[in-house]
């Protein structure tokens, strides 16, 4: 099965992203052990931010994959998503009802 380009081309930006934010969470953290002022508050932020593409990078893999079927954009977003993600991976949004003994709920 090709390799959808539009997929490839996501996921080497997230690659890059990653990369980038992975650096600067490193150096943050650096400069502000050097100066003894170190801020949990801006380090989770920036963390969570790494952790979001992080998650994002996971879905675009299960898609290349095979494992995960492209879905649809999130509502709230247009953050592309795989069929079975259940919240947007950008800003958590539900991405369709859940399921519970068959009947469908919001």
């Amino acid at each position: 099965m090709p390799e959808d380009p539009e997929i490839v081309g996501r996921r080497d930006r997230l690659l890059e992203r990653f990369a980038v934010l992975q650096s600067d969470l490193g150096g943050l953290y650096y400069e502000m052990a050097i100066r003894d002022h170190v801020r949990e508050d801006v380090l989770a932020r920036k963390a969570a931010e790494l952790q979001r593409v992080d998650i994002e990078l996971e879905q675009v893999e299960r898609m290349l994959r095979g494992d995960a079927a492209p879905g649809h954009a999130c509502p709230s977003c247009g953050t592309p998503s795989g069929r079975a993600d259940q919240f947007c991976s950008q800003c958590g949004h539900r991405l369709h009802a859940s399921h519970v003994n068959g009947d469908a709920r919001a």
